[in-house]
């Protein structure tokens, strides 16, 4: 797995540092002459360059009108928007609440038609009921602290979820063991949830693989992850949303998707870990 969560946003700063600072040899200028130009302090270019400080769009123009290259300021700061945009933490995503974040990764979805989807945590939001999601975006609004627009967000879930019946889209879902037997909502719901899962799983154009729970596994757990037709890759931390779409690192996401994958069971022995699971809650009443 990549070094660090952000690595693919540091590496988008890191090739927009490259092409100011190619900017700057072509037209012939130093460091310190195009500070000058300017009007910056002379420390302001090299930290820039090295991707230790990050350019504001303003900062962008400048740098293009003092090079002679104010043809390539627009994309340039099309760049930076897509490296800040690679970072997400939670509470700017929803800061105008869930429903809001609900809704901002629908083009994505509406688009792909390939979805390799691994969870830890919880279960992949195309395969949750209402009642789960409900459980799970109450949590999310009382922990954050956010607006409560909790409905309207279950009502964007739940339409999404409406993709997995349409023609010319494959899903393949990896889920560990452990997150089937990890309550949300309370027994009734996960009951609800565990049955509709093992429902799903029969979709034609749906795989599921449960990840069993083993003394002997050889691949541990990571984080949860989308792969979307193997152009990008959507990673769920626990301080924010990581886009990734550097292809080595894409590369990287789909080889752990891969080998957790060989883990995993499908079929007859993956309802029986749901059913199992299922077990557990019947014990419970």
């Amino acid at each position: 797995m990549p070094g660090s969560p952000s690595s693919s946003a540091q590496a988008a700063r890191q090739a927009l540092a490259d092409q100011l600072k190619e900017l700057r040899g072509e037209a012939g200028l130093t460091a310190k002459s195009l500070a000058a130009e300017a009007g910056w302090d002379r420390t302001k270019v090299s930290h820039i360059e090295h991707a230790r400080r990050p350019p504001s769009a303003e900062d962008i123009r400048t740098w293009c009108r003092v090079c002679g290259a104010d043809d390539q300021a627009e994309d340039l700061v099309a760049s930076l928007r897509a490296a800040e945009g690679m970072w997400v933490e939670w509470r700017r995503m929803e800061r105008s609440g869930l429903k809001r974040a609900q809704e901002s990764v629908l083009p994505l979805f509406e688009r792909t038609r390939m979805f390799r989807s691994y969870a830890s945590w919880l279960l992949p939001g195309l395969l949750q009921t209402e009642g789960y999601t409900r459980a799970v975006l109450q949590a999310v609004r009382r922990r954050r602290e956010l607006v409560d627009d909790v409905e309207a967000a279950v009502a964007v879930r739940m339409e999404r979820t409406r993709i997995l019946r349409r023609p010319g889209r494959t899903f393949a879902f990896l889920v560990e063991e452990s997150v089937l037997r990890t309550g949300v909502g309370g027994a009734e719901t996960m009951r609800e949830q565990l049955a509709h899962l093992s429902d799903l799983a029969c979709l034609p154009s749906t795989s599921l693989g449960i990840v069993p729970m083993r003394s002997d596994r050889e691949i541990r757990p990571v984080e949860d992850f989308w792969i979307f037709d193997g152009e990008q890759v959507g990673v769920e931390l626990v301080s924010g949303y990581l886009t990734v779409t550097n292809p080595r690192e894409i590369a990287m996401y789909g080889q752990a998707f891969g080998a957790l994958a060989e883990e995993a069971v499908y079929g007859a022995r993956a309802r029986r870990l749901i059913d199992d699971a299922l077990d557990v809650l019947a014990d419970e009443k």
